[in-house]
């Protein structure tokens, strides 16, 4: 059986599916192994790593496909790559899921599994993709808004005077948001941060953050049975606002982290907010994908305001540390392969009612299945 590995061709990706570590447990299983030739250049892997660990390093997609009954990517496949892509195959990857997208695959006769829809319960936790990338996205995060910023980070205390530590505020505490607040703790930062769900809360202070934040009836119930944060009311954001735009007013750096699944990222932080902002403090906005937290953030951009504010909304967050996400989001998908996979008949296997199989399936033999895409599934 083939598994294909294809090089990714939507703008500012760096990531690869499969790394030569992969690679060779895929070989392993009793797999044939192709990949597209530089596949994994972007990520620092060379085709002779791959040769190396058994794999057939192929000149294009189109030699890649050739017969594949697997295929792994990165993103969503290009309308040329989807039509390439052999009837019947299994197509594993973030597939930017959602009706129009799942009736393309169903088309085309794929079976496409979209990683991004893992539930998250503790049996998945090693195949999470989206955790694993928001992890990497909450470091770099941090990284690249202490870069920005024009003081340090850690308060210095020098001959010539002392430099006061920097006020970091983290909007969101799920996976992005907890590693933002303990990188920005590590670099010294006086750290706070928000959520709207009850969770967080207790999450926030055992990183040694400070926890702001507008409680009542409403935000205890914030928090879907998936851990994902729930769309509140128009009357909550307002109540949330005031008190972040009290706090907001006093940072340095802003990190936004706020994801609601399946919607356009909410508008956390006002133009007023950031007008009230000191001239040279930083908002990073890790939701820019998802339109941005921050009402100026332009996606893929670095903006500074009139009041001297640097906003950076840069794109593909995990794609800044191509070499880790690629090593992270390869092992997730060995992780859901090799979980599901039959070793005598040497073949994918994967049981419909299972509770991870049928999160993540979005079409089955030339049919949408799944039930947010198709609600007769």
């Amino acid at each position: 059986m083939r598994l294909a590995v294809l090089k990714e061709r939507r703008s500012g990706e760096t990531r690869v599916a499969a790394t030569p570590e992969t690679a060779k447990k895929f070989v392993g299983m009793g797999l044939e192994v192709a990949i597209e030739a530089g596949a994994g250049l972007a990520s620092g892997i060379t085709d002779e790593a791959y040769a190396a660990a058994g794999a057939s390093v192929v000149p294009d997609a189109a030699a890649a496909l050739a017969g594949a009954a697997i295929v792994l990517k990165v993103r969503a496949p290009e309308e040329e790559e989807l039509a390439a892509i052999p009837r019947g195959a299994l197509l594993i990857g973030t597939l930017g899921a959602d009706a129009e997208a799942a009736a393309r695959y169903a088309a085309a006769g794929i079976d496409a599994c979209a990683m991004e829809l893992l539930p998250r319960i503790t049996r998945a936790q090693s195949m999470d993709v989206l955790s694993s990338q928001a992890n990497l996205a909450g470091y770099r995060a941090v990284i690249e808004g202490a870069a920005a910023y024009d003081k340090g980070f850690p308060m210095m205390m020098t001959a010539a005077g002392t430099v006061p530590a920097a006020n970091v505020f983290v909007m969101g505490a799920g996976v992005a948001g907890l590693q933002a607040i303990a990188t920005a703790r590590r670099l010294g930062g006086r750290v706070s941060a928000t959520d709207v769900r009850p969770a967080a809360k207790e999450e926030i202070k055992s990183l040694g953050a400070s926890f702001v934040g507008y409680e009542d009836e409403e935000s205890r119930q914030a928090q879907t049975a998936g851990g994902y944060a729930k769309q509140l009311s128009a009357e909550f954001y307002a109540r949330q606002a005031e008190v972040v735009a009290a706090h907001i007013a006093k940072q340095d750096v802003v990190v936004c982290t706020a994801l609601v699944q399946g919607r356009r990222a909410p508008t956390l932080v006002t133009e007023a907010m950031v007008a009230s902002m000191k001239p040279g403090s930083v908002i990073v906005d890790i939701a820019a994908d998802a339109g941005g937290n921050c009402a100026l953030t332009k996606p893929g951009e670095m903006v500074v305001t009139a009041n001297g504010v640097k906003v950076l909304g840069f794109t593909n967050w995990p794609g800044r540390l191509p070499a880790a996400a690629s090593a992270l989001y390869a092992r997730n998908l060995h992780t859901f392969l090799s979980t599901f996979w039959d070793k005598e008949a040497k073949t994918p296997k994967l049981p419909e009612e299972d509770e991870i199989v049928k999160g993540v399936t979005l079409t089955r033999g030339g049919a949408v299945v799944h039930p947010l895409m198709n609600p007769a599934a």
